[in-house]
């Protein structure tokens, strides 16, 4: 009995640590970050700081990064403070603001990656993060949900197509419609004068 619960409790631990990961990683990283992270690395000015960069000492790199990644953190927990109190939309505000930064702190951990794992404690830490992740994506249910995710996608694709392209009967009925609407109402105007 006891260990029953246990291990549905252990189950269920590891489902909300999916899914909070499958949230990041599918919305908000996919979706978010990732577009506005290839557009920071894309940008000429930053091209030239990434150069910048690699001549500054690794303690000066290691201070740069770990103060923009405390802020992201701590934007990210405020943002939740907010949600969870009831301010749900400054909390999302909140949320949707840090993610240019957080994208920003991304690029620069990449560009200066090489100077921060000199140090020792921080490569460990980098490798564990990495470990954790391979161990959420190992598990089972991560898989399911993961393909649960996939095949809602398939369909609210295949019904964004069926419905919502330029060529389909349904936007072709809405613009005929609208443009009906819009002549009646002109119609209507010129009647009035």
């Amino acid at each position: 009995m006891l260990s029953t619960i246990k291990n549905k409790f252990i189950s269920l631990l590891q489902l909300i640590l999916v899914l909070i990961f499958i949230v990041f990683e599918e919305l908000i990283w996919e979706g978010i970050a990732y577009p506005i992270y290839k557009y920071v690395h894309s940008l000429q000015i930053l091209q030239r700081v990434e150069l910048a960069l690699h001549s500054v000492n690794r303690y000066v790199i290691l201070v740069i990064f770990m103060a923009m990644l405390v802020a992201v953190e701590a934007f990210g927990l405020y943002a939740g403070y907010l949600f969870v109190s009831g301010n749900i939309l400054l909390g999302i505000s909140i949320y949707l603001g840090k993610i240019p930064i957080a994208a920003f702190t991304f690029w620069m951990f990449r560009v200066t990656e090489d100077k921060l794992m000199k140090f020792g404690w921080f490569k460990w830490l980098y490798d564990w993060v990495m470990k954790l992740i391979d161990w959420l994506k190992s598990l089972e249910v991560y898989q399911s949900t993961l393909s649960r995710i996939k095949l809602w996608k398939e369909k609210i694709r295949a019904f964004r197509i069926k419905y919502f392209s330029k060529e389909s009967r349904f936007v072709t009925k809405m613009k005929r419609f609208y443009t009906t609407i819009k002549a009646s109402l002109r119609k209507k105007e010129d009647d009035e004068k």
